[in-house]
């Protein structure tokens, strides 16, 4: 199993973006988080600072819209050519119908759902996505401890996947660090977000060769 391994920027230092991107050059892909203080409590990014960080970014970046009104907004996050988008089940009415708007500019669609949401509910859906991200806390703030039951809900989206016979990748995002992404990839995680479990470390990118060690120790 390919593993990926995608440092959050939302532990970055903001005003250091160029420099910051330059002790993660290991990684596979950038996770941006957009947050609109309305779908979750908290503020971040926007566009202008999505543009920004695509002309300095070596790595493709993994948009994930944390936001009311991804309808509205997620063609324009896709005009700026970003790698991936992703963005909420639970903030949109038609997740397959915007999925396929995104495809067609020629972005990767991701599906999230948050820990509370059922995954029963969007199965069927899947093989509109090139993504399914499980969040593994509750959206909104890093550096939260990984929710231990959402380890099921990994487990069965990736049973689903098999069973539809996807290559749908399949990400997690949140707590994830050396103590818990082994159990992580055993339930079926190709895909990890690491914030802090990056950041905070002073040689960035070993950190990034360990994590990606201990998901491929299987």
């Amino acid at each position: 199993m390919s593993v990926r391994i995608c440092p959050s920027i939302l532990s970055a230092d903001f005003a250091n973006f160029e420099s910051e991107l330059a002790t993660i050059s290991e990684s596979d892909l950038i996770h941006v988080d957009i947050m609109d203080n309305h779908f979750v409590p908290n503020l971040t990014f926007g566009l202008d600072t999505v543009k920004r960080l695509q002309q300095l970014s070596t790595k493709p970046l993994d948009v994930h819209l944390m936001i009311e009104n991804v309808d509205r907004w997620a063609l324009d996050y896709a005009a700026l050519g970003v790698y991936s988008i992703t963005f909420h089940a639970e903030a949109t009415g038609d997740a397959a119908a915007l999925a396929q708007k995104i495809r067609a500019t020629g972005c990767r669609a991701g599906l999230a759902l948050k820990p509370g949401t059922a995954v029963a509910a969007y199965e069927e859906i899947f093989s509109s996505f090139d993504q399914i991200l499980v969040m593994t806390v509750e959206p909104g703030f890093g550096g939260q401890s990984l929710i231990e039951d959402t380890l099921q809900k990994v487990s069965e989206v990736r049973e689903i996947l098999d069973r539809q016979q996807l290559s749908t990748w399949l990400q997690v995002d949140g707590g994830i660090d050396l103590g818990n992404i082994a159990r992580v990839s055993q339930c079926g995680a190709d895909t990890f977000v690491a914030g802090s479990a990056v950041f905070k470390h002073a040689d960035r990118n070993q950190q990034i060769q360990l994590l990606r060690a201990a998901a491929e120790s299987l």
